[in-house]
């Protein structure tokens, strides 16, 4: 059950005993959503995937088709609760322009997408642990209702116009987005992102999206997705989308998703095949280098009076010595017995001598 409770969402970075950092790797793929946990200190992770659009649009201007490949670079350092991204799309879109008199295709390749953005987790949810209530069968199964509040984070991000001729927007713009996480159980999570992009753009965009990510074992996920987008020069978009991942180790998951894009009066189909991995260093902390007594002030270190350490008397003492006994069977221990013997010889000698006289 301990390990079904960290993989559960191994979608978009999951609720853990460090807030932050889960022993499983946690993937924002193959959903659209992002969880308010980042990915920990010193953890590398890459999200890379391959997408297919085909639209059913038939408008003047429109794109019938792209292909392409998304990165998402995510790395923890400085704080628990902070994260760095990177979100960078390489495109190829087949356009059509069509009129009553005249019909043209043409082929536009390039850079769609680079934003650079931060993650901060403002409030990380705490739920009791009910499996260890043993007194009470209702209170061990009863619904937790704090489940019903969620984590939050918050995110912003800079939109780059550093992107292909085709994709090239007015200028730079920003993007900001508050994310919400509900862990209904230890399977079933549900994510909830308010977004708000192109900031101080004209085709200003807002929206959200709705994920809900379910464990059937240790190594299968599902999920569920649906995502509306309301703009202010365009036909507003509502997507649908179905997905799943399998964990390979705790350093690498594989997905696959589809969804569709209603936009107007057609749709666009979606087709993703990606994968996840980390370089997880979040457990070894280098040694610090600094020398001792360099976490005080510089002037404080100089006027600091040093305290003089109290005279102790050494008392000598006499040693005792010990006397070396002979082992048995050895030359110095036959030795030894025999002076004894001598010494005896002598001595009874000396008092017979004594007494004749």
């Amino acid at each position: 059950m301990k390990k079904i409770i960290i993989i559960v969402l191994f979608f978009g970075g999951f609720l853990s005993l460090n807030a932050q950092y889960t022993e499983i790797i946690n993937s924002k793929r193959p959903g659209f959503s992002e969880s308010p946990y980042g990915v920990g200190t010193n953890v590398f992770q890459v999200e890379a995937g391959t997408f297919f659009k085909k639209s059913d649009l038939k408008s003047t201007f429109y794109t019938d088709n792209a292909f392409g490949g998304n990165l998402f670079l995510r790395y923890g350092k400085f704080l628990e609760k902070l994260e760095i991204n990177l979100d960078f799309a390489y495109q190829r879109d087949k356009r059509i322009f069509h009129n009553v008199f005249d019909s043209n295709t043409y082929s536009v390749n390039g850079i769609s997408k680079l934003t650079l953005g931060a993650k901060y987790l403002i409030y990380n949810q705490k739920y009791a642990d009910r499996s260890k209530e043993i007194r009470s069968w209702k209170k061990r199964h009863a619904f937790d209702f704090k489940r019903l509040i969620p984590s939050v984070g918050a995110y912003i991000g800079w939109n780059s116009n550093f992107l292909g001729k085709g994709f090239k927007a007015n200028g730079m713009s920003f993007k900001g987005a508050v994310l919400l996480q509900n862990d209904i159980s230890s399977r079933f999570v549900i994510l909830t992102n308010l977004v708000v992009d192109n900031i101080l753009q004209k085709d200003l965009e807002y929206g959200y999206i709705l994920t809900a990510t379910y464990a059937l074992n240790e190594k299968w996920s599902i999920f569920g997705e649906h995502q509306g987008v309301f703009k202010k020069l365009a036909s507003n978009e509502f997507q649908y989308g179905l997905g799943a991942a399998y964990l390979v180790n705790n350093n690498l998951q594989v997905d696959i998703s589809g969804r569709t894009s209603l936009i107007g009066g057609g749709y666009t189909n979606y087709i993703s095949l990606g994968g996840s991995w980390r370089l997880d260093k979040h457990g070894k902390k280098k040694k610090s280098t600094a020398l001792k007594g360099t976490k005080e002030p510089f002037f404080k270190r100089i006027f600091k009076k040093k305290k003089r350490k109290p005279k102790v008397r050494k008392v000598k003492t006499k040693k005792r010595r010990k006397s070396r006994r002979a082992k048995r069977g050895t030359p110095s221990f036959h030795k030894k017995k025999k002076k004894k013997r001598r010494k005896k010889r002598r001595r009874s000698k000396r008092r017979k001598n004594k007494d004749k006289d």
